[in-house]
């Protein structure tokens, strides 16, 4: 196995994060220098070495405004993740996007470990958003949502829906494409008015107001670096 695959499965780090630590000379092989591309053959001793104290890792929920873009399109001139983070510890970042005029949970670390698992497609890690379309949902809406509608000619996987009222439904994803929710209202013919993300596992918003940050931490953090990190 690659040396950076085998840190990545032992959850040291990702595997560009590790190639880094490795570039370092803080990896070894059996006593020896690691060096980037080696291979790591059963029965070899694998260490890492830090030098001075490991960074300690930070977890937050935040609550973001409509109006600031994650993932601005190239040339824009607007307020980005990069300006999320100014009042967080150094080397926070926001964990993916939420469009420019959705708002609510974002959950934002120094914790390179969870980002691939996140971000990928290949796990069922549920995010949950509230959204409200401009007129009343169509009878048949929930069962053709739940069953994956198309976009651009792929279809998306399977999700869950809850109607609140006829204007209001929540929706539950397992997977996470550029203006996703948005897409898939579209493609059943329903305008969206507002996308709220209210969950991510089990990190929840709850009453967190527009703006402000909260730690993850005690339970609700081990429960949700358990989901990710075995």
């Amino acid at each position: 196995m690659r040396l950076n695959k085998y840190l990545a499965w032992k959850k040291f780090s990702t595997r560009k994060a590790s190639d880094e630590i490795i570039k370092k000379g803080q990896v070894f092989i059996n006593n020896k220098k690691a060096e980037v591309g080696m291979m790591v053959q059963e029965g070899d001793a694998v260490e890492v070495k830090f030098r001075g104290k490991p960074t300690p890792y930070f977890y937050y929920v935040y609550n973001k405004p409509k109006g600031i873009s994650t993932q601005p399109e190239e040339g824009a001139r607007e307020k980005t993740g990069k300006k999320i983070v100014h009042s967080f510890p150094k080397g926070v970042f926001p964990i993916g996007s939420l469009e420019k005029e959705a708002h609510g949970l974002m959950i934002l670390t120094n914790d390179g470990r969870i980002t691939d698992r996140l971000l990928s497609g290949a796990y069922t890690d549920e995010k949950e958003y509230v959204v409200t379309t401009t007129a009343p949902l169509r009878e048949n809406f929930a069962k053709k949502m739940e069953a994956g509608p198309t976009i651009e000619g792929e279809k998306t996987k399977p999700c869950k829906v809850h109607l609140l009222n006829e204007n209001t439904s929540t929706v539950t994803l397992t997977e996470e494409k550029r203006h996703q929710v948005r897409r898939m209202y579209s493609a059943l013919f329903q305008e969206v008015k507002d996308i709220q993300r209210v969950r991510i596992l089990n990190i929840k918003l709850g009453a967190l107001l527009t703006g402000a940050h909260r730690p993850i931490i005690g339970d609700e953090l081990k429960e949700f670096l358990g989901t990710l990190l075995g």
